[in-house]
């Protein structure tokens, strides 16, 4: 272990390689950012279930319950799923849920705004955080307009329908461009953008408008389930009882329907991106993302099972859904009573969706990867509101221009890839936490100062030390698998007083990091060739060999050696612990990436160009522009004395 200096001429020099390995600490007690405005610490339990659900428990807002129910039920049912609807959420809500676990564990000990943003950049490198963050950036923004296009069909029922709404609000079809845009999805997000740039403190606050909001969505939400439910039981539930069966696009489009209704699930990460303004992080961060998925999870399967039931799939309205099923059954009056319940829900849910997004370009910008334009937080709201105000603008474009079936798709790319994201995270953190704590170059001289102490110092210091080396960073470029060290020891060391071999710790490193990785490319290899049904025979097998069995040797190997002891001192302790570790953390990647390949060429081929604007972004800009371009890395084990000496010798 020693001290390592990653210099700018070192990056450079280097390549870009280096640059997408490179690591952030976790803030804590010691670490403030000097010149950077702190969010307000005003959320608690309640109001990170009411961000994470809708405003189901007296104040907060939305982000998942409204798209989910509302929007995503009559798409997905006439193109992917059919009857087999509740079976996609199902499927859906395991791996979110697997995927909630990884994320209570990492927003307990890393609460800061960002996310996977901010957790992929402290345990995997910036490279990773980097395409995260990007995709994050585009799930918020489509998740914003997606939302915004599901209101005005609902809000128009109240004018009578489509065509009655008033012509500046009214959708109108562009014959040339073959576009039909929608100017009340885009007046909508203006709206909440300019609520959002109020504050988080003063939207979310029990006021009479919230009380009525909350009251129309909780009413909605039970007479859909009990008065579908008995229009079910009267009427012989016709949705089912259909020739083509459960499956009419088989168990492949019921899966594709999953890995598209993942969009309803983003709830719990606009959860974690609150974690800056958290009063209790490690205590009311895992009880609000447990809590809000159980209850989202719950709802859309009760939903999905009453409505596909009342209407068959292929006869459903992928606008208006739910209310049109009512209708349909000479039911008008019901059609506008959930008419309401679906614009109060849409509404709400609209401002959980922009909410987060700023966040996670406040946190790029604050680590140098983004100009510092998205990093100003307004003194008197504390808000950013330079963030908000970009992030409006560009969800009312979309918001006008794209339709909600090109959109949602795009939007469970981000949140799929966040979640694969954080799955690896926690691998890393159980076995392979990073061991080394970047400093700004300016406390050069304190650093040097400890680290001859260490060198040549009393005979205490020198008893902890295993021996020091002065490198740059460009000496390691495998984070995962550990740093050189001054000695080399053997693989296998003897216990003499049990009698027994263990492995050292820097070999233990090493296996635990190589392992990691091929775990991840197993599982990948797997989920491939089991989606791929254009792939020939004897390769599908080869491919699901190669990827089972390097799936299975990782999980094996990773059970018997031992975590890391210092994930016990990672970021903030106390906090919320991820079980059946390193098997859920698998099983959660495995999950995801097959949902990621279920999503199909088109959308893929949609997000590609958007990720392919980042890689150029990052390249030209957030690679030169790092905060951790001149870091110095030094020991974890001594970090607490440099800061103890940076406080001594500030004035």
């Amino acid at each position: 272990m020693g001290f390592l200096v990653g210099s700018q001429n070192g990056v450079r020099g280097g390549g870009c390689f280096r640059s997408l390995i490179r690591r952030k600490q976790v803030d804590s007690v010691h670490f403030k950012r000097h010149g950077h405005h702190q969010l307000a610490k005003e959320l608690s339990v309640p109001h990170l279930i009411a961000i994470g659900i809708f405003f189901f428990f007296f104040f907060g807002v939305g982000s998942t319950i409204g798209a989910g129910i509302y929007i995503l039920v009559g798409t997905v049912a006439r193109e992917h799923s059919g009857p087999a609807l509740f079976i996609s959420f199902l499927i859906a809500g395991i791996a979110a849920a697997l995927s909630a676990f990884c994320y209570a564990e990492l927003a307990s000990r890393c609460p800061s705004a960002g996310s996977a943003y901010h957790y992929s950049y402290i345990c995997v490198g910036e490279g990773a955080a980097w395409l995260i963050g990007w995709a994050l950036i585009l799930e918020y923004t489509i998740g914003g307009s997606a939302v915004a296009r599901g209101i005005s069909p609902n809000l128009a029922l109240f004018f009578g329908g489509q065509d009655s709404l008033p012509f500046f609000l009214a959708r109108q079809h562009i014959p040339g461009l073959d576009v039909l845009v929608d100017p009340c999805a885009a007046v909508l997000v203006l709206v909440v953008t300019g609520l959002l740039c109020v504050g988080i403190k003063e939207v979310p606050t029990s006021t009479l408008a919230q009380a009525v909001v909350t009251s129309i969505n909780v009413c909605a939400m039970l007479f859909i389930i009990i008065a579908g439910s008995y229009l079910g039981f009267k009427t012989g539930w016709a949705g089912y009882e259909l020739p083509a069966g459960y499956f009419p696009f088989g168990v492949d489009g019921m899966l594709a329907g999953s890995a598209t209704v993942f969009f309803a699930y983003i709830g719990f990460d606009s959860v974690a991106s609150t974690a800056e303004e958290v009063k209790n992080p490690q205590r009311d961060l895992p009880l609000g993302i447990g809590l809000a998925l159980s209850i989202c999870c719950f709802l859309y399967m009760l939903v999905s099972v009453v409505i596909v039931g009342l209407v068959p799939y292929y006869a459903m309205d992928p606008d208006t859904p739910i209310s049109s099923a009512f209708a349909a059954f000479g039911m008008q009056w019901a059609a506008y009573l959930v008419a309401a319940g679906a614009v109060m829900a849409l509404c709400s849910t609209l401002m959980g969706s922009i909410l987060p997004q700023p966040r996670i370009l406040m946190a790029m910008a604050r680590d140098g990867l983004l100009p510092s334009f998205f990093s100003d937080v307004n003194k008197r709201s504390q808000v950013p509101v330079k963030s908000t105000l970009v992030t409006g603008l560009g969800s009312a474009v979309l918001a006008f221009f794209m339709d909600v079936s090109q959109l949602a798709g795009m939007v469970s790319v981000g949140t799929l890839l966040a979640f694969t994201m954080v799955a690896i995270s926690v691998l890393i953190l159980r076995y392979v936490p990073p061991n080394e704590v970047p400093f700004p170059s300016s406390l050069q001289e304190i650093i040097d100062s400890v680290s001859l102490r260490y060198s040549t110092g009393s005979p205490d210091v020198t008893k902890e030390k295993s021996g020091f080396y002065a490198s740059t960073s460009m000496d390691s470029n495998l984070p995962l698998l550990g740093k050189a060290t001054a000695i080399e020891y053997p693989i296998i060391v003897k216990q003499e007083a049990q009698g027994n071999f263990v492995i050292n710790e820097g070999s233990r490193r090493k296996i635990a990091g190589w392992t990691i990785t091929a775990t991840c490319v197993g599982a990948f290899l797997l989920a491939y060739a089991a989606s791929d049904l254009n792939l020939p025979r004897l390769l599908r097998f080869i491919l699901c060999g190669i990827g089972g069995a390097l799936l299975l040797f990782g999980l094996i190997v990773l059970t018997c050696i031992e975590q890391d002891d210092a994930r016990h001192n990672f970021g903030h302790s106390g906090g919320f612990i991820c079980p059946f570790v390193p098997l859920l953390p698998i099983v959660c990647f495995l999950v995801n990436v097959y949902l990621l390949i279920n999503l199909g060429a088109a959308t893929w081929t949609r997000v590609s160009v958007w990720l392919i604007v980042g890689v150029l972004v990052y390249t030209f800009y957030g690679r030169t522009h790092s905060s951790l371009l001149d870091a110095v890395y030094v020991p974890a084990t001594h970090a607490d004395e440099i800061y103890r000496s940076s406080g001594e010798s500030s004035p």
